[in-house]
């Protein structure tokens, strides 16, 4: 069965890249694509300008998977060494401090001899982010990372991306329902349903006249309004 077909993406170093779509749309699987977790029937994907079969530079990216859904609350570790889990990229080495600052810009420093089992859902989500973001990457990949969180931990959750955007220059591929988030922090707005419907800004989603036949002006505005 085909997912997505007529697939072209290219993501600028610096990018806040918001993909948004429906259920079923292939949001995911795209993403899984470019990480390697799917192999793609046709066509190819570079990461970094290199062919992604031979691409060895794998703690330049981050990737924070969709919510909680393979994580075993259970797992009998601290949170300082869930985070230092996302240092085996670069063969487990820790830069001085690396791990303490991933703690503190998630604001979760004072949590890290606390059993990941026992923190909220909100705090876990962190903790996984702070993983994805030990290395420093370039580029930072994450699918529905929101969904979890209540709404006030969701604002602060999209905050820090923003700094890591804006502030550190990370790369950041967001998979999202959140069409707030889009209009609010993303430099460009990817609409996905089985293959790209629209590649740009979300100012101009929201007044293309073609985005509008598209999806009725009731639903187009509902995506760019919902934030308000």
């Amino acid at each position: 069965m085909e997912v997505l077909s007529d697939i072209s993406l290219r993501v600028h170093a610096g990018d806040y890249l918001g993909i948004v779509g429906p259920n079923g749309s292939g949001k995911s699987t795209m993403v899984k694509t470019i990480l390697g977790l799917v192999s793609p029937a046709s066509g190819s994907v570079s990461l970094f300008g290199d062919e992604r079969a031979g691409f060895d530079g794998w703690h330049r990216v981050g990737y924070l998977p969709q919510r909680l859904r393979f994580f075993n609350p259970d797992f009998p570790g601290t949170v300082e060494e869930i985070v230092r889990l996302g240092l085996l990229a670069s063969g487990g080495a820790s830069p001085e401090g690396s791990i303490d600052r991933a703690l503190e810009t998630m604001g979760i420093a004072d949590l890290k001899k606390r059993l990941i089992g026992d923190l909220s859902g909100g705090q876990q989500q962190r903790v996984l982010l702070a993983r994805a973001m030990v290395n420093r990457p370039e580029l930072l990949i994450l699918d529905e990372p929101t969904s979890a969180l209540d709404p006030e931990t969701r604002e602060h959750f999209y905050a820090l991306l923003e700094c890591l955007n804006r502030s550190e220059g990370t790369t950041v591929l967001l998979v999202t329902h959140d069409t707030w988030s889009i209009g609010k922090y993303a430099n460009r707005f990817v609409y996905v349903d089985k293959k790209i419907v629209f590649d740009g800004s979300f100012d101009d989603f929201c007044r293309s006249d073609e985005m509008t036949a598209f999806f009725g002006e009731h639903a187009q505005h509902l995506i760019c309004h919902r934030h308000h």
